[in-house]
């Protein structure tokens, strides 16, 4: 056998369907603190965002080849110390990046068509036609910022719906083709009547949104974040919506979330917070983006995929 698995976090059954297949016994364990495990004895680690793999656990797990993270960010790995023991870190974004960019179009469309303010009023016997008129996205430029696998997804949904996409990527170039022209930030924060965040987490993008950058678009605009509640500064935003400058917001993450993803964290911003939960301009949902039945066993088959490729 190549060694024991430790699945911190649930899993697709497939993944522990295959995994023996591949020489790998599995152990499970969801409830466990961080001191009660014995991480000397794994030679990998499948995890989603419970528990933070930091520099000490890391050298703690001495015989450790490899974590596979069911999902695409990686904060929550110090990816500097894994890369200095020796330990491949593998992520799934192949795996939910199609359920991401449908999740930003259905948030999108859904407040462009006052869908959700609609269906509430109905049901209570309103029937307000000329106050729920929407918008289309047709002749519309949608901005895309961070162009990798959840990015260029997103735009993949909106073809053929007769809007511009434009896509800025720090790290990126020669990206373009029929769906996608490439800019530069200051030419999509001038152009984009739409702009959806696809960035990771990490100390530079951490507040990437906050009140400069809406100070510098030129247009009203509709802002996505399907990526990670820090990288938009709420603070920012509420105040964009109160002004106009933001005329929606379609928020799946809150910089209010804890690193495990599991619930927010109550203290301080409530002013904020209840303005999101108050207002007919934002449409909310709990980090779910990713988080269909088809992307849980899609990313399973990912990390199975690239597990079996690695030289142990």
């Amino acid at each position: 056998m190549k060694g024991k698995v430790l699945i911190l976090d649930r899993v697709h059954d497939r993944f522990k369907e295959i995994l023996p297949e591949l020489g790998f016994d599995i152990e499970e364990e969801y409830l466990a603190a961080e001191e009660e495990i014995n991480w000397s004895a794994y030679s990998g680690l499948v995890l989603r965002s419970r528990m933070p793999m930091h520099a000490q656990l890391l050298e703690k797990a001495s015989q450790l080849k490899f974590i596979a993270r069911v999902g695409a960010g990686l904060e929550n790995i110090d990816l500097e110390k894994a890369r200095e023991l020796g330990i491949e870190v593998l992520a799934a974004p192949e795996g939910n990046r199609h359920a991401v960019g449908e999740h930003a179009l259905g948030m999108l469309l859904a407040l462009n068509n006052r869908l959700i303010i609609a269906d509430s009023e109905v049901r209570k016997g309103m029937w307000l036609r000329e106050e729920n008129r929407g918008f289309e996205l047709k002749d519309k430029t949608v901005g895309i910022i961070g162009y990798g696998a959840m990015g260029s997804a997103f735009a993949s949904k909106l073809r053929g719906l007769d809007c511009r996409v434009i896509a800025y990527d720090k790290y990126k170039q020669g990206y373009a083709n029929s769906q996608v022209e490439e800019c530069s930030l200051e030419e999509l924060q001038q152009e984009a009547d739409i702009i959806s965040i696809h960035l990771p987490q990490n100390p530079e993008t951490l507040f990437y949104v906050d009140q400069d950058f809406i100070d510098a678009c030129q247009k009203q605009i509709v802002l996505i974040n399907t990526a990670r509640g820090k990288i938009v500064r709420i603070a920012a935003v509420v105040e964009a919506l109160k002004t106009g400058k933001i005329r929606g917001a379609c928020l799946d993450v809150l910089e209010y979330e804890k690193s495990s993803f599991e619930n927010l964290v109550q203290e301080g911003s409530t002013d904020d917070f209840e303005y999101l939960l108050q207002s007919n301009k934002v449409i909310l949902s709990p980090h779910i983006a990713g988080w269909t039945f088809e992307s849980q066993e899609r990313m399973a088959e990912v990390l199975l995929q690239k597990i079996a490729k690695l030289n142990l």
